[in-house]
Parts: structure tokens; C-alpha cells; sequence
């Protein structure tokens, strides 16, 4: 089982975590990005970048993360697509989504959308708090043990 990670948005904390976790746990981890970034000298972790471009990246992590894998994301759509494919997604703030949850972040993900393009400022999200660290970490904990 694999871990990729939709890491062009991913905060550089959260991919620390995941380094270190690959180096421990002896697990593949896969920063998937438009764009070079670095990556530790480590057999576990790889950068595969792919060409820029809208949702690229997205879809060759559709493409390639098979059931059991784990993403890294945030991003609604790209998950409950993920999930569909019984692939787990981890968002970085420490949310594991599930088939009961992902249809409720779509419908609220689709509000926004809609606020926004009526001209309501909402404003982006805040900094990942030391206690969303931490549940990112336990959940990461809880799908590696399952792994071995």
C-alpha cells in the first residue's frame, strides 16, 4: 500500500510528518506536483511531477492510487472520486473522509463555490493548528498500522 500526496497544496509541515513516516515505517510515499520541489535523499519518499495544467495532477493520482492506498488531500472533488475507487483520502488538517462524510464536504464545497461567484467574500482557510497537526499524525498512525 501507498501514500500519495496531492502536494501542490499540501503544507510543508504536513509533508514532514509524511517523510518522516515513510523513513520509519518503510512505506512509499509519492508527492505528486506541476511544479520541482524538494524531497528528502530517501528511498521512500519520490517526486513525480507531472505537466502543469487544470486538475492535472488530480487525474494521475486517479490514475494511479489503487484500493487500500492512501491520498493526502484536500481537495472535495478529487476525493469523493478517490473514494468511489475504495482508495482512503486523509485530509492535512487530520479529517479522514469516508463515504458517509463525502457527500456533505461536496454539498458545502458547492456552496461556497457559489457564494464566491455571487461576490461574498469568504475568505481562505486559516493555518493548520498544532491540535489538526496532531489528528493528521493519529490518523496517519492508524491507517499505517492497519497497513502492516
Amino acid at each position: 500500500m501507498n501514500i500519495w500526496v496531492d502536494a501542490d497544496a499540501c503544507p510543508n509541515v504536513i509533508k514532514e510528518v509524511l517523510f518522516r513516516a515513510a523513513e520509519r515505517t518503510h512505506t512509499q510515499v509519492t508527492l505528486v506536483a506541476n511544479h520541482a520541489m524538494r524531497v528528502p535523499a530517501n528511498k521512500w519518499v519520490k517526486l513525480l511531477q507531472v505537466p502543469a495544467g487544470f486538475d492535472v495532477a488530480d487525474h494521475e493520482i486517479v490514475q494511479r492510487a489503487a484500493a487500500g492506498d492512501l491520498v493526502i488531500s484536500g481537495d472535495i472533488p478529487l476525493a469523493a472520486e478517490l473514494i468511489e475507487n475504495k482508495v482512503q483520502v486523509l485530509n492535512p488538517r487530520g479529517e479522514m473522509y469516508s463515504e458517509s462524510t463525502i457527500k456533505a464536504r461536496l454539498n458545502i464545497r458547492d456552496f461556497m463555490d457559489t457564494m464566491r461567484a455571487s461576490g461574498v467574500a469568504t475568505g481562505g482557510p486559516p493555518a493548520i493548528s498544532q491540535t489538526e497537526r496532531r489528528e493528521f499524525a493519529n490518523n496517519l498512525d492508524r491507517w499505517l498500522s492497519k497497513k502492516s
